[in-house]
């Protein structure tokens, strides 16, 4: 049965709108709720997304794999990554084929697969189960040359952790191509305002997120038992996807209308490469028309796809700017974490540590504050600065009309990025 007509305007082929929508002051009221699923199924999955990456150098580097620093700290950086680079393929498949809703859904089901992989190699028998047994190093000098660079020797169970990472960092940006643009579309009838206003919120409860990962799951991974730790993060994943499919009834879900990447990789073809165009598709050419007479596909005009294309050309060299960005930034969650450990961090109780690092296991302290606490400078003081922004700031740069655009927003804080890397 399809859904009701949305007030306000026509509906597109396809688009299902939420049946309580029908009542009075309905829309507004379900949008909200929407939304606020939408936001809290984002901070589960960033809990389990920080609790995954905060200490996973530090457990690779533990006694049950011993890992060296540098090994531990690639995977970390492969998996971080990879969690942003294999973002276009979740949100093509989402366009294309899937549509956003059913992504997310089956999104959180590989989520949910890939991630209990960390807390079943945490115990004895999981690992011997996944990984084997542990290959003994042969006897003998490490270094038979004087002055040769000493060999690591292979990690442990690196094939089955590089494929659980993998999976774990295509479920997470898939996740993050999609649940964002989704929450958008639940709030987009309630004005330009209240969409500026979730992405906002949104940020925000990806902080908190964070936070609450870093504090609660950090510290138990690092004083209790990594595979205490690792299973709350599980229990996020699971908590995030029943929250969503539960709440399927009251959202807005649209179906796929093809990629606007695709769009646009064929209108570059077609202005660069004309010949190679005309040669692959001009035989195909009279077969499609006909086909999209009887047969209409959904999707934008060619006049938009090409206004798309424009709009993505004007804006390329600033996501370019990003990339150095970016890459500075993750050093917080690895080789910062190793410098950590050399810091002079106080002790919280006695008594030595049976879960630890091979780093750590030095210490003479059993609970000690995490060294993944020290992102949590970054991540507390954008869940104070947002809500300040939203309800101060902006408010009064828009009275007195000087409320800046968004590109002067990045530009403001690319630069206070660039002076926190020269003071560092």
């Amino acid at each position: 049965m399809p859904g009701p007509r949305a007030p306000g305007g026509p509906r597109a082929s396809g688009e299902r709108r939420p049946l309580l929508g029908r009542r009075p002051r309905g829309p507004r009221r379900w949008r909200r709720a929407a939304a606020a699923v939408v936001l809290l199924a984002e901070m589960l999955e960033r809990a389990a997304f920080f609790g995954v990456a905060g200490n996973l150098v530090l457990y690779l580097n533990s006694p049950d794999f011993q890992w060296a620093g540098e090994q531990a700290s690639r995977a970390a950086l492969v998996f971080l990554g990879a969690s942003y680079l294999l973002a276009p393929v979740g949100g093509w498949l989402a366009d294309v084929y899937l549509g956003r809703h059913r992504a997310i859904v089956l999104t959180l089901l590989l989520y949910l697969a890939a991630s209990g992989l960390l807390p079943a190699t945490a115990f004895p028998d999981g690992r011997r189960s996944f990984c084997g047994e542990v290959r003994q190093a042969p006897l003998g000098p490490s270094c038979p040359a004087p002055g040769c660079p000493p060999s690591l020797p292979s990690p442990y169970c690196a094939p089955t952790l590089y494929t659980g990472l993998l999976l774990l960092a295509l479920a997470a940006s898939s996740i993050r191509s999609n649940l964002t643009s989704f929450g958008a579309d639940q709030v987009m009838e309630l004005g330009r305002h209240a969409s500026r206003r979730f992405f906002n919120w949104l940020y925000w409860t990806i902080n908190l997120g964070a936070v609450l990962s870093l504090l609660v799951v950090a510290f138990i991974q690092q004083n209790v038992s990594f595979l205490l730790g690792y299973s709350i993060t599980v229990g996020c994943v699971a908590l995030a996807f029943f929250i969503f499919l539960f709440a399927t009834p009251i959202f807005i879900t649209k179906p796929p209308k093809g990629s606007q990447v695709s769009s646009m990789l064929k209108l570059a073809l077609q202005n660069y490469c004309p010949w190679l165009w005309c040669q692959h598709f001009a035989r195909d050419a009279q077969d499609a028309r006909l086909l999209n007479q009887r047969c209409p596909q959904p999707g934008l005009s060619p006049q938009e796809d090409i206004a798309n294309f424009q709009g993505l050309v004007k804006i390329l060299p600033v996501m370019v700017t990003l990339v150095p960005y970016w890459m500075v930034y993750f050093q917080m969650q690895s080789t910062y974490v190793l410098q950590g450990l050399h810091l002079h961090i106080p002790n919280i109780f006695p008594d030595p540590p049976a879960n630890s690092s091979v780093a750590l296991s030095t210490r003479d302290s059993r609970y000690k504050i995490p060294e993944a606490w020290l992102l949590l400078a970054n991540v507390v003081a954008v869940l104070i600065l947002v809500p300040v922004k939203d309800h101060l700031l902006d408010p009064l740069l828009l009275r007195c009309k000087l409320l800046p655009s968004a590109l002067q927003k990045m530009a403001l804080g690319m630069f206070f990025g660039f002076t926190s890397v020269i003071v560092a």
